[in-house]
């Protein structure tokens, strides 16, 4: 019987994250990191179930923000539940206000920016349409070393700045998505995954400029 593909995704030694400067939690300083994180010398493709339970490697994942203006010139940010059915098991039922998800080798064989851009805007096109113009730009890094998720993963930070508040979900397993302010969002803090939970805090303390 053949054996069955198993997703290859962009992991970088946590050694190499580490010799940059190990932190917890967000940090707006991304771009003293992302030339080493995505040096093609310093990144691999490796099978995900390894990688998920082993903490020598992070895996390296764009987080976007989706975020719109009213007509006031209030943020309004998109937050979403993930379903019961999707993706890893350790995250389901929670609201989020990060689309994104692994770096895969089909996004390209480097593993350098290019390869990161492709995979960002594949995982970006597969779990919403953006049906308005937007101009996106890396505003930090999330580190979480206190859950097992989080010790495995290093996240990108993308602010995704749209024109009109047009965003549908495009999989069944994201659901009761919209837009709120950054106050109704923190109302409900308790509800969101720790990444977004770091994100929430970042906002309210202006880092995410």
């Amino acid at each position: 019987m053949a054996a069955m593909h198993e997703e290859q995704v962009l992991v970088v030694p946590r050694a190499v994250f580490e010799s940059v400067g190990h932190f917890q939690g967000f940090l707006g300083n991304a771009a003293a990191y992302l030339p080493v994180l995505l040096d093609p010398r310093n990144t691999s493709y490796r099978p995900r179930a390894a990688v998920e339970e082993d903490p020598s490697f992070k895996q390296l994942i764009p987080y976007c923000v989706l975020a719109v203006r009213d007509a006031g010139g209030t943020p309004r940010y998109f937050a979403y539940t993930r379903g019961g059915g999707q993706g890893d098991a350790r995250l389901r039922a929670k609201r989020s206000v990060g689309i994104g998800g692994h770096v895969s080798i089909v996004d390209g064989l480097h593993g350098d920016d290019a390869s990161y851009e492709a995979g960002m805007r594949r995982e970006l096109a597969e779990e919403v349409e953006i049906g308005t113009a937007w101009k996106g730009r890396i505003v930090g890094l999330i580190n979480d070393e206190t859950t097992p998720v989080g010790s495995v993963h290093l996240g990108i930070v993308h602010l995704l700045d749209l024109e009109l508040p047009q965003v549908a979900a495009r999989e069944a397993e994201l659901v009761d998505g919209g837009f709120a302010t950054l106050a109704e969002l923190l109302a409900d803090r308790d509800r969101f995954e720790t990444w977004s939970q770091i994100t929430l805090d970042a906002l309210a303390a202006g880092q995410l400029a």
